[in-house]
């Protein structure tokens, strides 16, 4: 029986990955001391850690790691691949600040994310992100987002409309919380990022890019294996290909993944023409559209076409860039706020105070102005723990482009029972930084590391946080990352959460319901009402006020 073309591709990137994996395995030069680290017993040659690391309810199993092998410890990949596992404070500095060009995300030609998102920030090395960033660091201005203020808070007063048609001050409301969370994200990268609205907030939402963001993260947290094969066909196929043969793959989650990632190209491609299109009839034009051309794409676009020919970004990475703005920027803010609320749902006290907060802040008015918003202490503190003891992303990958010596804050203890204070590795090492085993790290934090308390934030840091010089480019936290790689709109999305946290807590509230809420491991952590259930979603109650 014949065998196709997307099977016989697999197959003989799976023999490649094992033959590979086999010689890297047969000789392991002494001068590298990594594989002396700790770590657990691989259950299986083939697939080794990848189910218990990658699994809906894989954050446990981090948690796990982190607390009994620490701050650096190994685990195994498929095919026997060894895989460094750090969050310890200097070697991360290494990785992502001192080193960084030696710790590129991927030293294959292309990879699953490039593939489905196209050549933009999230997925650029070198030169080409350094010019990306560049042109796209304007935007994200302190200037710039106090216009923005304004905007979110319109969007987000339509959010409090469409909620209170639903719930009334009499009786609790069953509301999923979480959908309501995502539309407003949505429409506020929507409209501050591409002057395109996607929502009115009065029938449910059937925007078609708008449904592909949505799915993205939820699709991809299924398909770990074929993260794997998809690189090892980069050795050998351009990305087209690999596109062609994805879409006929015979995995339907797979499949899946490229109606979403074709859907978002398609409808990225045509708001560019529109974009374009209006600028070259001039700001009459940009007037009377979304975002007045203040959007982030019409700024780009505007910059763009002065550019020199040398910083010029062509339309495949615009495209790209339009799509991964709202992807890294969608789930992760909504999300965030779905568990700040739900956190706050359980603590009556800590809502009740930020509310009292936020009303005396308003003083009677539509809304807080950005300078006044942006520094409301309780209110900041509850964003800064949230994302602390709740990364929205707990890890990013990273290989070693060339035989690297990884620096230790904390030594660790080898299998021979000889002190480590610093890893040496070889090229093409994949490390995992656990930013989420960062967040938490009692030596650091302190004892009450795990425990949801604002209140750490309106007093002086601990002295152990201090000195250990943490990379990451938000308040100690390594939530956003640090480094030229940081989470570009890390001001952004901590505005959004401040915006839509002041609007609904002044009209509505919260309170748990007695379905359990499921939060599920993935390249974004989202939530689902019970591990039986695969839909995005976190339902509470909420009451007029």
């Amino acid at each position: 029986m014949a065998i196709s073309l997307p099977v016989a591709a697999f197959l003989t990137a799976a023999v490649y990955v094992i033959w590979k994996v086999f010689l890297r395995n047969l000789i392991v030069p002494s001068v590298f001391n990594w594989k002396n680290l700790p770590g657990p017993e691989s259950p299986s040659w083939l697939g080794g850690h990848l189910e218990a690391l990658f699994n809906r309810q894989g954050w446990k199993y981090w948690k796990w790691l982190a607390d009994t092998y620490g701050t650096s410890f190994l685990v195994s990949g498929p095919m026997g691949e060894q895989i460094l596992i750090i969050h310890d404070p200097k070697a991360m500095h290494s990785v992502l600040i001192k080193d960084v060009e030696n710790y590129p995300k991927r030293t294959l030609p292309s990879d699953d994310f490039m593939i489905f998102l196209g050549p933009g920030l999230l997925t650029t090395e070198g030169q080409q992100h350094r010019r990306q960033r560049k042109m796209l660091n304007p935007v994200f201005s302190a200037a710039h987002l106090r216009h923005m203020n304004g905007l979110f808070h319109d969007i987000t007063d339509k959010l409090r409309a469409g909620i209170e048609k639903r719930v009334n001050k009499d009786s609790w409301q069953p509301v999923d919380v979480n959908g309501w969370m995502a539309r407003t994200t949505l429409e506020m990268l929507g409209q501050a990022g591409l002057g395109y609205s996607f929502d009115n907030f009065v029938e449910d939402s059937s925007d078609a890019y708008g449904e592909s963001l949505k799915n993205f993260f939820p699709v991809m947290a299924r398909l770990s294996l074929t993260g794997y094969v998809v690189r090892e066909l980069t050795r050998f196929l351009p990305d087209n290909a690999i596109r062609a043969i994805l879409r006929r793959a015979p995995h339907a989650d797979t499949r899946r993944m490229m109606e979403i990632s074709d859907t978002m190209i398609r409808r990225s491609k045509e708001i560019i023409d529109q974009k374009k299109e209006a600028l070259s009839k001039g700001d009459e034009a940009l007037a009377h559209q979304v975002g007045e051309g203040k959007d982030i794409m019409s700024i780009l676009l505007r910059a763009n076409m002065n550019a020199t020919a040398a910083e010029k970004l062509p339309d495949e990475e615009l495209v790209a860039q339009m799509s991964i703005l709202m992807l890294a920027g969608m789930d992760t803010t909504s999300n965030a706020l779905s568990r700040t609320l739900q956190i706050l749902a359980s603590n009556p006290e800590a809502q009740a105070k930020l509310r009292a907060e936020v009303l005396e802040a308003r003083n009677g008015e539509p809304f807080i102005d950005y300078e006044n918003i942006v520094k409301l202490p309780y209110l900041d503190a509850v964003c800064r723990e949230t994302l602390r003891l709740h990364s929205p992303v707990h890890l990013v990958p990273r290989r070693s482009a060339k035989n690297m010596a990884l620096p230790l804050l904390h030594p660790v203890r080898g299998k021979d029972g000889r002190e480590m204070s610093e890893i040496t590795i070889p090229q093409n090492t994949l490390l995992l930084l656990n930013f989420q085993g960062s967040n938490y790290n009692t030596e650091l934090w302190g004892d009450d590391a795990h425990e949801w308390k604002p209140e750490r934030w309106l007093k002086p840091a601990p002295t152990a946080l201090e000195e250990a010089r943490m990379p990451g480019v938000y308040s100690n936290i390594m939530s956003f990352s640090g480094g030229t790689r940081s989470c570009i709109g890390f001001k952004f999305s901590q505005l959004e959460m401040k915006v839509v946290l002041s609007v609904i807590l002044s009209a509505f509230e919260f309170e748990l319901t007695e379905k359990e809420i499921t939060w599920n491991f993935g390249a974004v952590t989202f939530p689902t009402m019970g591990l039986d259930s695969e839909k995005p979603e976190m339902v509470l109650n909420v009451r007029a006020l």
